[in-house]
């Protein structure tokens, strides 16, 4: 096969029982995408045909629906005839499953990195109305430490939409009590799942374990498991507290928004694990979302920030940009203070939020740096590069002008009114 529609073929990626899956190129867009292309005889079949089929139409309909750095993008789908095939952004990984086994557990702090990126994927999946239903380690990609993508929204329910439901989708052992009963569902039982998906990936196993799918659902029903330091000893109580509550059967204890779900994640890497020199992406996002400079900036945007950005642990009394020196990159400050000085006289103190260097990028390459600045305690630092920044997208370059223009506003009329000061000094003497 050369080709299906106008994507053409470059190699097969994987087969299963219900389609294969290409690794193909979309020649106007002239970039790699994942083709599936689904077995005709499945969709033929009298009742599990129509389900399926229905399914993929709930999938596809989020085509272009979901933009977000942690899902797989939808580009397009054909489900017409016999020839049914859905096109989906390219991600080179592997899924979580092979890391839910006892011999390739994770250390806890990468799946607290994973799951807190899951939070905030599908805490952007659930304002754009869709809840996943689906949640899975074989659902969730992996490439690299932590750069996860959540895939498969073909049980997917969009809120509104009642007519798209289809009963009885989900995983059993990492399917909700009330999905069970096939209750109305909120975001919520999407943090039960996830809930169970960390379990496993801290453990090797799953709550509950049973020979058969009845079993299965009495167990999820009625049962508490045990915590996941029963199998883990080691296991922080944090952590521990963190997995329960996440799959409180009564969703009234269980967590009531993402938000809070990703915050007590962000809690245990930043104060329940040992000092580290790694800055984390789960405290990263955290920080910049919490900066004045970035407070117009999406969610999507912010992890763009992220993944063009170098992050920097400095000791006090450092000095970070030299007067006189050529440079081009500029610095946000994520904690801390640094100082500003121009021939050894302080000019001011900058603290967390604070811009500096971002001169040097708004007059080109060549500008000479015009103050020294130290820092006055520890600080971090985030330091993007104009060169990196110019391929970022559209809208995060955007945020970045406007950002600048608030910062060059304000120091404006700071200098007003100092001068005014001035003036006013002059003229009472």
């Amino acid at each position: 096969m050369d080709s299906v529609g106008k994507y053409q073929i470059v190699k097969e990626l994987g087969r299963g029982a219900t389609s294969t899956v290409y690794l193909a190129l979309d020649p106007f867009n002239n970039q790699q995408v994942a083709l599936k292309l689904f077995n005709p005889e499945v969709l033929r079949h009298s009742t599990s045909g129509k389900a399926f089929r229905k399914q993929l139409a709930i999938e596809a309909s989020l085509a272009g629906k979901l933009s977000h750095p942690h899902i797989v993008k939808i580009y397009d789908a054909m489900l017409e005839g016999e020839m049914n095939y859905m096109v989906m952004e390219f991600f080179e990984a592997e899924t979580l499953e092979k890391y839910g086994d006892v011999e390739h557990l994770l250390s806890f702090s990468r799946v607290a990195e994973i799951i807190y990126k899951c939070c905030k994927a599908l805490e952007y999946a659930q304002y754009q109305g869709v809840i996943h239903r689906d949640i899975k380690p074989a659902n969730i990609l992996i490439s690299g430490e932590s750069d996860i993508k959540i895939s498969d929204f073909g049980a997917a329910m969009l809120e509104n939409q009642q007519t798209t439901q289809v009963s009885g989708v989900g995983s059993p052992a990492y399917m909700s009590p009330e999905q069970i009963k096939e209750q109305a569902l909120t975001h919520q039982t999407d943090i039960y799942s996830l809930g169970v998906t960390m379990y496993r990936l801290l453990t090797g196993r799953v709550p509950f374990e049973a020979s058969n799918r009845y079993s299965m659902i009495y167990q999820i029903m009625n049962i508490n498991p045990p915590p996941p330091s029963n199998y883990r000893p080691d296991l922080p109580p944090a952590m521990d507290a963190i997995v329960q509550r996440a799959m409180c059967k009564d969703v009234a204890y269980r967590y009531q928004t993402w938000e809070e779900f990703a915050g007590e994640l962000v809690a245990f890497i930043s104060e329940g694990l040992p000092q580290h020199e790694v800055i984390f992406d789960t405290e990263k996002f955290d920080t910049v979302r919490s900066l004045p400079f970035f407070k117009e900036f999406s969610d999507v945007e912010l992890w763009e920030v992220l993944r063009i950005s170098e992050w920097h642990k400095v000791a006090k009394d450092e000095t970070l940009l030299r007067e006189g020196e050529v440079g081009q990159n500029f610095y946000i400050i994520a904690t801390g203070s640094v100082r500003v000085l121009k021939q050894g006289r302080l000019l001011s103190l900058l603290h967390e939020g604070d811009c500096f260097g971002e001169m040097a990028h708004v007059f080109g390459k060549d500008s000479k740096r015009s103050t020294n600045v130290i820092s006055k305690t520890d600080v971090k630092l985030i330091e993007l590069n104009p060169d990196v920044l110019a391929l970022a997208s559209a809208s995060c370059r955007f945020q970045f002008a406007e950002a600048f223009s608030r910062i060059l506003a304000r120091r404006l009329a700071l200098a007003n009114t100092r001068l005014s000061h001035l003036l006013s000094d002059e003229l009472e003497e």
